[in-house]
């Protein structure tokens, strides 16, 4: 049974025990906010979670929680509840973030398609968010397991996440962090529907308003978020990118390194030419090319995606299979991005109790008037204090591209995603901690028992058969072993900047975020080019 003996709320204490944790004097409003428990729900129930569900067996984990298995006492319903740890919310951001995702999830109306939140619970440990099950598994998981797969099932699946785009739009929600990942199946049945399951970046909004922090997933990521300018028509590229991926297995903006990511998606050049690209419908190419149109203004809306005519006639889409290719491809997208997954938060656990420590160090030194606040002047004082050379209107620029309420100051959230990118810590070192954490006999290789005891430590139903894709993958040598350089070249394949923490990610995406408006890249503009 997993889990089954132990609360939610004893796995969130055990979780955050702070190590080696260091009393500060100063009074500010990271260090005011954990001295005091923090209450996140606006509506807390009297009853406890534990009093209403039996917690079975761990289904996963993130950065801020666990999810478990957990069965009603009285009506015997399966359902997943999802604990954060509130020692996890490290700073305002965090807290808006989940109290943000629990009033979407509560705005959005019941459909098919998108997850039901049943139940909120609170303590003094976590927050606790009680969930319609899906055991149904990952979308890409679900096509790579199928026999026969063509246009026609693309169709339907970016049909259905269309819809919920449509939905979230309507309600005025944008959804900011469209992903495969992000859906799951409801159960193992072929007809099984397919739902949304996280809106943990959603953000509410209204008609003309722009938004400016750079949150999401590389690959799925459109340019105008990079530009620091978007408005709900990001979560249509988002969907655009997931079509094009479903049709020929690839992202259509790929590079080997974070830079050269964001200028594809900048530069906007669609690749028609591969296999199965010359096989694939005209309606699917056009749909597609129309869905990543560079322009929000000129994109298609959800309403005008799903009156497509490839949409509208996608029972007469073509039921040729796309061939073993495609199939293949989103095997090892699907694959690879679990290992990837597994290893940053091994990497994302690091970060939150050493070097975020140092950062609050950092941040009490350098908010030399105690009010929770840098202001530029501080920051640059503070800068010159640790040695950084950076110019005025370097760190001008820095407090901008974080700065969420407009003030030309940060607080303590904001201060941890820029100071991560300042202290330019080593990559390296961060991998060599993952690597570590798989190589349990300390010998220097993952072994294919260590990472398939690793994958089942993560709740991976099929971990055999994915130790041995991945080793078909990431052994290069074939030697029946991965060397730390064979699993460094994979994690800085494609997806380098895709590490760690949210803090962490926002402050990559921000920082590269200026270094291409600082070489002229982000001036880009136009339509994207179709390579056909």
């Amino acid at each position: 049974m997993g889990n089954c003996c132990r609360s939610p709320a004893s796995v969130a204490r055990e979780d955050v025990k702070p190590r080696n944790s260091v009393h500060h004097d100063n009074k500010n409003q990271y260090n005011e906010t954990t001295k005091k428990t923090i209450r996140v729900l606006n509506e807390i129930s009297k009853l406890k979670l534990e009093e209403k569900y039996l917690i079975d067996k761990e289904l996963g984990r993130g950065e801020f929680g666990v999810t478990y298995l957990c069965i009603n006492k009285e009506s015997k319903e399966s359902l997943a509840v999802k604990s954060i740890s509130k020692r996890k919310l490290r700073s305002n951001v965090d807290i808006e973030d989940v109290r943000r995702e629990v009033e979407i999830m509560k705005h959005l109306p019941q459909n098919s398609s998108i997850v039901c939140l049943k139940e909120t619970y609170e303590d003094e440990n976590a927050v606790h968010l009680v969930m319609e099950l899906c055991e149904g598994g990952e979308l890409f998981d679900r096509i790579v397991a199928r026999g026969h797969y063509n246009e026609r099932a693309a169709a339907s699946v970016v049909k259905t996440i269309v819809q919920v785009v449509q939905i979230c739009h309507n309600f005025g929600v944008i959804h900011r962090d469209l992903k495969p990942e992000n859906f799951l199946f409801a159960n193992k049945k072929e007809n099984s529907p397919l739902k949304a399951i996280d809106f943990g970046l959603s953000i509410f909004f209204k008609p003309g308003e722009k938004f400016s922090e750079i949150v999401g997933s590389p690959y799925y990521m459109a340019p105008e978020v990079l530009k620091r300018n978007y408005g709900p028509e990001i979560d249509i590229w988002s969907a655009g990118v997931i079509l094009y991926i479903l049709l020929c297995g690839v992202p259509p903006f790929w590079a080997e390194s974070e830079q050269g990511v964001a200028q594809a998606i900048i530069g906007g050049v669609i690749d028609f030419k591969r296999d199965p690209w010359p096989n694939v419908s005209e309606g699917a190419k056009d749909l597609v090319s129309k869905m990543l149109q560079a322009d929000p203004k000129l994109r298609l809306t959800a309403k005008q995606v799903l009156e497509h005519s490839w949409l509208q006639h996608a029972k007469k889409a073509p039921n040729v299979s796309l061939g073993d290719v495609v199939k293949s491809r989103l095997k090892q997208f699907s694959v690879m991005n679990r290992f990837k997954r597994k290893a940053l938060r091994v990497i994302a656990e690091h970060l939150s109790v050493e070097e975020v420590e140092d950062i609050k160090v950092m941040f009490n030194k350098i908010d030399t008037d105690n009010d929770g606040i840098v202001s530029v002047e501080e920051l640059k004082a503070g800068l010159q204090k640790f040695g950084s050379q950076l110019a005025e209107s370097e760190v001008q620029m820095l407090i901008e591209a974080v700065d969420t309420n407009g003030k030309g100051t940060m607080d303590y959230g904001e201060f941890v995603a820029v100071s991560l990118h300042l202290q330019r810590m080593a990559y390296d070192e961060h991998l060599r901690k993952a690597f570590s954490y798989f190589d349990k006999d300390k010998n220097g290789y993952i072994e294919l028992q260590e990472l398939e005891d690793a994958l089942l430590e993560d709740g991976t139903e099929d971990c055999v058969d994915v130790a041995n894709d991945i080793f078909q993958e990431v052994d290069t040598d074939k030697d029946g072993k991965i060397s730390y350089d064979e699993f460094a070249a994979m994690m800085k394949t494609g997806t380098d900047w895709r590490k760690a923490s949210r803090h962490y990610s926002r402050g990559r995406f921000n920082s590269l975020s200026i270094k291409l408006m600082k070489d002229g890249s982000l001036n880009m503009g136009g339509e994207p080019v179709s390579s056909t």
